[in-house]
C-alpha cells in the first residue's frame, strides 16, 4: 500500500475519531427551568483568612462576592427537590406523565442508593419512571441534556425531569483561599418533552482523563478508603491548608485547560453544524470564575451584554451554574420570545462540551430559596 493512500486512510480515521462527539437530537423541547439556593449566605468581604487587599484583588479576579451555602443537614437532593416542585406547580404537569429521571451531581445523599430513586419517590413520581444518577461537576448540565434528549428519543419518552446540582462549599477548607471563596451551592430542575418538529440540540462532547487530578477529592471513594490520615490538614502553599476530604483545585492546570479547549469546542461546534456565533442571543458559559470567563468571552470577541454571569451573587455553583444563570439573568427573555443559545461547560474530569438549542417561551419561575417558609416533610431519614 502506497505512503500516500496509507496517510490518506489515517485522516480519515482521525477526522472520525474527532467528531464521533458531534450528535443533534431533534423534536426534545424543554417546556421550563427553575432554580433552587439555600438561604445562608457567606460574603468574600468577609473572608478573614487573608489580608484585606489579598481580598479585594481575590474578589476583582473571581468575580464572586456573596455566596449561598447549605446549612448543615440541607443536600443537594433537598435544592433539586424544591427547584421541581415549584417547576412542577407551575408547569401543572401530572406526575404520572413523567417517566424518567436524570439526577447529576457530585454531591449525592448516600454512597448507596442512588440519589434519583430518592427523589423519584420524594417527587411522588410513577414506578413507572426510570431515574440515574450521572457523577459529573463543571460540564454536567450540558451532559445531562445530552442523555436525557437521547433517551427520551430513543424511548418516545414523553415528559422528564433533569435535576442538576452540586454542594460544592461543604468540602472546601475554610484555610485554603484557592477553593473557599469561590464554591456556592445550588440545585436547579429543568422539565423537558417530547414534541415532534422542535429544533433540534446540537452537541460536541469531549473529555480528557489525563488531567483528572487538576480538582479533585483524594480520599472516601473505593481507590483511598478514608481513614484517620484522612482528615490531617496538611499545607500545601501559601493560604493554602486542606486535609484529604477536601477538594484541591490546580488554578493554573485547569485555566490552561479551559483556555486551551473550550474556544476551539464551540468553534468547531458551529462549523460541525452549520452555524455562526452572531445568530446566538446569549452564550451561557459554566459559571468557573470572572478571569476565565472574561477570556474566553474576548477570544470568541463577543460582546459582555450576550454572555450573562451569576457569578458575583452564587459563586461557582459547579454542574448548576449555567441552569442558575438562566433562571437568574435571563429569564424574561426565555420567558417572552424565542431564544438561540450557546451553552458551553467545561472543567472537572476533564470534561467539556458545548450544546447548541433553541427555546419558545419557557415556564421559568422565580429563584427559590430554602428556608423561607418551603421546607417539605417528606424528607428520607
Amino acid at each position: 500500500m502506497c505512503d500516500c493512500l496509507i496517510e490518506s486512510l489515517s485522516l480519515i480515521i482521525r477526522t472520525i475519531q474527532g467528531i464521533m462527539a458531534l450528535f443533534e437530537i431533534h423534536d426534545i423541547r424543554i417546556a421550563g427551568i427553575s432554580a433552587c439556593v439555600p438561604k445562608k449566605t457567606l460574603s468574600n468581604h468577609d473572608y478573614k483568612w487573608i489580608k484585606v487587599k489579598e481580598r479585594e484583588q481575590l474578589i476583582k479576579t473571581i468575580g464572586v462576592e456573596t455566596r449561598h451555602v447549605a446549612e448543615a443537614g440541607q443536600t443537594t437532593s433537598d435544592l433539586c427537590f424544591q427547584a421541581a416542585e415549584q417547576l412542577l406547580g407551575k408547569l401543572a404537569w401530572e406526575r404520572s406523565e413523567i417517566n424518567l429521571l436524570v439526577f447529576v451531581s457530585q454531591s449525592r445523599d448516600y454512597i448507596i442508593p442512588s440519589t434519583s430513586t430518592i427523589l423519584q419517590d420524594r417527587l411522588k413520581l410513577p414506578k413507572s419512571c426510570m431515574a440515574i444518577d450521572i457523577n459529573l461537576g463543571c460540564s454536567g448540565y450540558v451532559y445531562g441534556l445530552s442523555v436525557i434528549s437521547s433517551m427520551m428519543k430513543a424511548a418516545g419518552t414523553a415528559k422528564a425531569l433533569l435535576l442538576v446540582g452540586d454542594l460544592s462549599n461543604v468540602t472546601s477548607s475554610y484555610r485554603d483561599k484557592s477553593t473557599y471563596p469561590l464554591f456556592g451551592d445550588a440545585g436547579t430542575a429543568t422539565a423537558l418533552e417530547l414534541k415532534p418538529g422542535h429544533a433540534p440540540m446540537q452537541f460536541n462532547l469531549q473529555s480528557d482523563g489525563s488531567g483528572y487530578e487538576a480538582i479533585i477529592i483524594y480520599d472516601g471513594g473505593v481507590r483511598n478508603l478514608a481513614g484517620k490520615h484522612s482528615f490531617a490538614t496538611k499545607k500545601y502553599g501559601d493560604g493554602i491548608y486542606r486535609n484529604r476530604l477536601q477538594i484541591a483545585l490546580n488554578g493554573i492546570d485547569v485555566f490552561n485547560f479551559s483556555l486551551r479547549e473550550v474556544v476551539p469546542n464551540i468553534k468547531t461546534t458551529l462549523k460541525h453544524f452549520g452555524r455562526e456565533l452572531s445568530e446566538f442571543d446569549f452564550l451561557l458559559f459554566h459559571q468557573a470564575n470572572r478571569l476565565i470567563n472574561e477570556t474566553l468571552r474576548k477570544m470568541l470577541k463577543t460582546d459582555p451584554e450576550r454572555v450573562p454571569y451569576s457569578l458575583r451573587d452564587f459563586g461557582n455553583t459547579s454542574c448548576a451554574s449555567i441552569p442558575l444563570t438562566m433562571v437568574t439573568q435571563i429569564r424574561e427573555n426565555l420567558q417572552n420570545k424565542p431564544q438561540k443559545l450557546l451553552l458551553s461547560a467545561f472543567g472537572i474530569g476533564l470534561s467539556w462540551g458545548t450544546v447548541l438549542m433553541e427555546t419558545d417561551g419557557l415556564v421559568v419561575p422565580e429563584i427559590t430559596i430554602l428556608g423561607e417558609g418551603n421546607e417539605n416533610e417528606n424528607q428520607p431519614e
